[in-house]
C-alpha cells in the first residue's frame, strides 16, 4: 500500500472542505483517509489502484464517484511527427525486452508539479514496479534530446555517461559499484552481460533501465515545456498501462499527448488511449452483490466510478488507464463502491449451520506448523502459469483457460513452475533459502464433470541444499504424522541421475524427491543447487482421516 499526500489547499479547491461528510466519501471510495492537516491530506491508495497516485488522476477518478464530473474521460493522443520514433534493437531482448514511449508538450512545471511527477514515478516503482523489476520510468527533457530514439544494450565498457547526482561520467560497472542508486538497484542487472541503455540520434546517452538517468539529458526543470517518456521492462501490456496513467496525469496538467513509434518486428504505437471493452450481466452483477438494481441504476453507478456504459450490448468501457480490471467481477467491486458498502443490510442466514474445520485443513495446518517449525518459509503462489513457464520447466501444458486478459493462462500441473518462479525472483536474498507450498494442481479428467480434477501437493524446495538434506525433513515430516513412507530409487526428466527417488506410501506412489539438474536451473537463472520434493495429499488425507 502506498500512503500519498496532497496540498490541502488544492485538494479543496475542486472538491470542496474536507468535512466530516467529505471525510467518510474519501474512505467509502475505498481510499483510506490516512491523516489530515492544515497543509496536507494523507490519503491511502492500494496496489490495485496506481492510477490514483497523482492529485489530479485522483481528482479527476473521485470527482465522477461524488456524481460531480461523471462518465469516461476522453484524451486525445495526437499521432506522431516527424522523427517520433523508438528503434528497439534485438539485443535488449534477454535483459529488458520492452519499452512503451511517449512525448508530451506544452506542459509548465513549477517545483510542486515536478515533486509530484517525481512521486508518482517512484511510488509505481515501488508498487506496481515491483521495485523497478518489473517496471521502470524515465522522464527527459524533449529539448535536450535528439530524435529519434534507440533502446539497445551494450557491454560494461562500451557505456559511458554523467548519471545523475554525479559530478563525473562513469562506466555501467562503475555506476553499479559506486553511485548509491546504482548500489540500491545493481541486483537487477546481475549476471547480465549487456546492460540496457535509451540513446538518443546523435550517440548521447540518456539514461540506464532500470538503474539510472543522465545528468545531462534526463533531469526536468521548471523550464522543461516538452518532455519525452519511457516505461520499460518484461511485461508490455503493463507498460502500455503505466504509460497511460502518466500522460493522463501530465495530460491534467495542460500537456498535448503525442504517440510514438515503436519499431520492433511489428510496429506499435503507444500510447493507446482507446478503452478495453467487457460485457457484463446485469443479473450475475445482482447475484454476487446481493441487491437487484435495473440496468439504468447500474449504468449511473458505473458512470460514478469513470466508466461508459452501452445497455444495447451491456459493454462497459474501462478506461485505459486501469491495471486492475481483468474480468466482469473486478467491474461488479466498482458497481458496489458507487452503490456504497454503506447501504448494503447485513441479514443473518435463515439455516442452522455449526461450523467445523475440515479434516484435510487440518493436516494441511499440521504439516505447515511441522515445516515452519524446521525453519521452512510458506508460500502461496496462483495457480494459473504462463506458456514461457511451462517452457522453461521442461513440461507441456495440458489446460489453457479460454480469454484470459493476460498471459497467465495454463493450469498448473506441478507446483515446480510456480516454485522455481518465486526462487528466481529471489536469487538476490539471502541463502540458505527454505521454502514450501500446499497448493492446487489441475490434470484432465472425463470422469469430473468439468473434465477437471484438483488436487492437493506438497512441495518443499531448498537452495542451496541436497538429496540427503531434504530427505531427513521429509522423514521428520513423516515420524509425525505417523505415516510410513518409502523412498526407492527412480529416474526422472529435468533431476540429476541416481539423485532422485519416487516416495511410496502402501507401495502407491505419491511424489518424488531429488537434486534438480543444473539445465533447468540455468533455465530460471538459478545459480545455486536446488533440492525440491513434490507430494500428492490426497492419500495422505484418506490415510489419517
Amino acid at each position: 500500500m502506498a500512503v500519498v499526500t496532497f496540498p490541502r489547499k488544492e485538494f479543496e479547491k475542486v472538491i470542496g472542505k474536507i468535512d466530516e461528510k467529505m471525510q467518510e466519501r474519501i474512505t467509502m471510495f475505498g481510499t483510506p483517509l490516512e491523516f489530515l492537516t492544515d497543509e496536507e491530506v494523507g490519503i491511502e491508495i492500494f496496489p490495485n489502484r496506481p492510477d490514483l497516485y497523482s492529485l489530479q488522476s485522483y481528482l479527476r477518478s473521485f470527482l465522477a464517484f461524488l456524481g460531480k464530473k461523471t462518465g469516461l474521460k476522453k484524451y486525445k493522443a495526437h499521432k506522431p511527427e516527424k522523427n517520433y520514433e523508438v528503434i528497439i534493437d534485438k539485443s535488449v531482448k534477454d535483459v529488458r525486452p520492452y519499452t512503451a514511449c511517449a512525448i508530451v508538450k506544452n506542459l509548465k512545471f513549477d517545483d510542486e508539479k515536478i515533486k509530484e511527477v517525481i512521486d508518482i514515478q517512484e511510488k509505481i516503482h515501488s508498487t506496481l514496479g515491483r521495485n523497478r523489476k518489473k517496471i521502470a520510468i524515465g522522464i527527459y527533457p524533449l529539448e535536450k534530446i535528439d530524435l529519434p530514439i534507440k533502446f539497445e544494450a551494450r557491454k560494461s565498457q562500451d557505456i559511458k555517461f554523467q548519471p545523475l547526482e554525479s559530478q563525473k561520467e562513469m562506466t555501467a560497472s562503475q555506476i553499479l559499484r559506486q553511485h548509491p542508486t546504482g548500489r540500491e538497484y545493481a541486483h537487477l542487472l546481475q549476471g547480465k552481460e549487456k546492460f540496457p541503455i535509451f540513446v538518443d540520434s546523435k550517440g548521447e546517452i540518456l539514461s540506464m533501465p532500470p538503474i539510472i538517468n543522465s545528468e545531462k539529458t534526463g533531469k526536468i526543470t521548471e523550464k522543461t515545456k516538452d518532455i519525452f517518456i519511457e516505461c520499460s521492462g518484461s511485461d508490455f501490456e503493463i507498460l502500455k498501462k503505466t504509460l497511460n496513467i502518466l500522460v493522463t496525469m501530465l495530460a491534467e496538467m495542460g500537456g498535448k499527448i503525442y504517440q510514438m513509434k515503436l519499431r520492433y518486428k511489428k510496429e506499435e504505437l503507444t500510447p493507446d488511449l482507446q478503452p478495453e471493452k467487457m460485457k457484463i450481466s446485469i443479473e450475475e452483477a445482482n447475484k454476487l452483490l446481493g441487491l437487484s438494481l435495473q440496468e439504468k441504476q447500474i449504468k449511473k453507478l458505473l458512470e460514478k466510478m469513470g466508466y461508459n456504459y452501452n445497455s444495447k450490448n451491456n459493454e462497459v468501457e474501462i478506461p485505459a488507464w486501469r491495471t486492475d480490471i481483468l474480468h466482469p467481477v473486478d467491474i461488479y467491486e466498482d458497481i458496489a463502491i458507487a452503490y456504497g458498502y454503506e447501504n448494503f443490510l447485513p441479514e443473518i442466514p435463515s439455516i442452522a449451520t455449526i461450523g467445523e474445520e475440515a479434516k484435510e485443513e487440518k493436516i494441511i495446518r499440521k504439516i505447515s506448523e511441522i515445516l515452519t517449525g524446521l525453519g521452512l518459509i510458506e508460500i502461496n503462489t496462483h495457480h494459473l502459469l504462463t506458456k514461457q513457464d511451462i517452457k522453461k520447466t521442461g513440461l507441456k501444458p495440458k489446460i489453457e483457460v479460454e480469454n484470459s486478459k493476460t498471459d497467465y493462462k495454463i493450469l498448473r500441473l506441478s507446483l515446480l513452475p510456480s516454485t522455481l518462479r518465486v526462487l528466481s525472483k529471489n536469487i538476490d536474498a539471502e541463502y540458505p533459502q527454505k521454502i514450501f507450498e500446499v497448493g492446487v494442481v489441475f490434470d484432465k479428467d472425463d470422469k469430473q464433470e468439468t473434465g477437471i480434477k484438483e488436487s492437493k501437493h506438497l512441495a518443499i524446495a531448498i537452495t542451496p541444499g541436497n538429496f540427503t538434506e531434504l530427505k531427513q525433513i521429509f522423514e521428520y515430516l513423516a515420524r509425525m504424522l505417523a505415516l510410513e513412507f518409502k523412498i526407492e530409487e527412480t529416474e526422472k526428466e529435468n533431476f540429476i541421475e541416481g539423485r532422485v527417488g519416487k516416495i511410496l506410501l502402501k507401495d502407491k506412489e505419491l511424489g518424488f524427491l531429488g537434486e534438480v539438474h543444473p539445465s533447468l536451473l540455468k533455465s530460471w537463472n538459478l545459480k545455486m543447487p536446488l533440492t525440491y520434493l513434490e507430494l500428492s495429499l490426497e492419500e495422505i488425507f484418506g490415510s489419517l482421516s
